[in-house]
């Protein structure tokens, strides 16, 4: 997962064509070194995300909030494959822009 603050949305913003090359050439690079299996960005700019939470009673309460209400922001997924957990640090230090990667394993279905 792809993360931004608002400095690196500041900064992306301030210079977009450069950042938009870098970005979809890290992409390419990852299509041809692993198997880019997927990903979107995600709206960052306009919308508010929104957090549904289920309490263990059944009852659920929604805001108009992000779940982890830190200062990063998902901006984007990818699923990328690779043999192990220490293959996935190889894409995510690649990435060229000023945005921070989260390495999560995708649960394989029983």
């Amino acid at each position: 997962m792809i993360f931004e603050t608002e400095e690196s949305r500041r900064r992306i913003q301030a210079d977009r064509g450069p950042y938009r090359k870098e970005y979809e050439g890290w992409i390419v690079g990852l299509a041809a070194a692993w198997k880019l299996a997927g990903g979107e960005p995600l709206e960052t700019e306009h919308t508010t995300p929104a957090t549904v939470r289920t309490a263990a009673d059944g009852t659920s309460t929604a805001a108009d909030a992000p779940v982890h209400t830190g200062q990063e922001t998902r901006g984007g997924w990818f699923i990328v494959g690779v043999a192990d957990h220490a293959e996935a640090f190889e894409p995510a230090k690649s990435l060229p822009t000023p945005e921070s990667v989260e390495i999560r394993p995708v649960l394989e279905s029983a």
